[in-house]
């Protein structure tokens, strides 16, 4: 794919550089044309040399960030520019991206009421609003919500965490809950490692949940963040209550 005149590529650059925009913008990245920064250069310089590459996956990450592009596409690019060498990301370049990352949105914070900045995850009061939607539409039908819908919940919290660490862990499983649900599955990080997703009551829900804990640790530990999760990670299938103002109360309860 050539560099649109808003991704101002120079076009005789680094042979690790165009094998890593090639991979990520097949693989992970969502827009082409903001895909380059000059941080791009400083990394792959350090990578080609063997050096560090603490200081400009720092510089990576703080531009990603003020860019408003997502902690888990900021971490997903940069570990195809090692994998593009063969080499595996390990904490010492991961950590610094994530921490540039947090640095530029506690900077830049926008809080919208949809989407918390620091993880990129809706808030609790975005999926309290799709549960009214739930509980409105259930009235019109005259069904029953409890028997109709459920809520899966996934704890992972553990104490000591610093912000980017909860920050990354929150992407990562944000991640694991879109590959095993998909678009049109309302969630939300109810509180630092607590999420909830609403789901359909359906008979195999309970596999779901299974399929939903293997994947949450699997994702953690391909990004190096397995210490991140409490272990075993709890996941299970709360049902939901008669009325709306109670399911509210029992987001709530959960993130406590």
């Amino acid at each position: 794919m050539s560099s649109s005149p808003s991704d101002p590529l120079p076009e005789h650059g680094s042979g690790v550089r165009a094998r890593w925009r090639s991979t990520s913008l097949a693989e992970v990245w969502l827009r082409p044309g903001d895909w380059y920064h000059p941080a791009i250069d400083a990394v792959v310089e350090a990578i080609e040399e063997g050096r560090s590459t603490h200081a400009a996956a720092h510089r990576l990450g703080l531009a990603r960030g003020t860019a408003g592009i997502g902690l888990e596409e900021t971490l997903d690019d940069l570990a195809c520019a090692f994998r593009v060498v063969d080499l595996e990301p390990d904490l010492a370049a991961v950590r610094p991206a994530a921490v540039g990352w947090v640095h530029a949105r506690e900077r830049n914070s926008v809080l919208t009421g949809v989407r918390d900045p620091a993880t990129g995850l809706p808030t609790l009061d975005y999926l309290s609003e799709r549960l009214r939607e739930t509980y409105g539409a259930a009235v019109l039908s005259s069904a029953d919500v409890s028997l109709s819908h459920c809520l899966v919940v996934v704890d992972v919290a553990v104490d000591g965490l610093d912000p980017w660490q909860r920050a990354a862990r929150s992407a990562a499983v944000g991640r694991a809950l879109e590959h095993v649900f998909g678009d049109g599955f309302p969630m939300a990080s109810l509180s630092d490692g607590v999420f909830a997703v609403l789901s359909e009551r359906r008979p195999t829900i309970a596999e779901v949940a299974r399929a939903t804990r293997g994947i949450v640790e699997r994702n953690a530990e391909v990004l190096g963040l397995g210490d991140t999760l409490r272990r075993p990670t709890r996941v299970w299938v709360e049902r939901l209550p008669a009325t709306h103002q109670a399911a509210v109360e029992l987001l709530r309860n959960l993130g406590r």
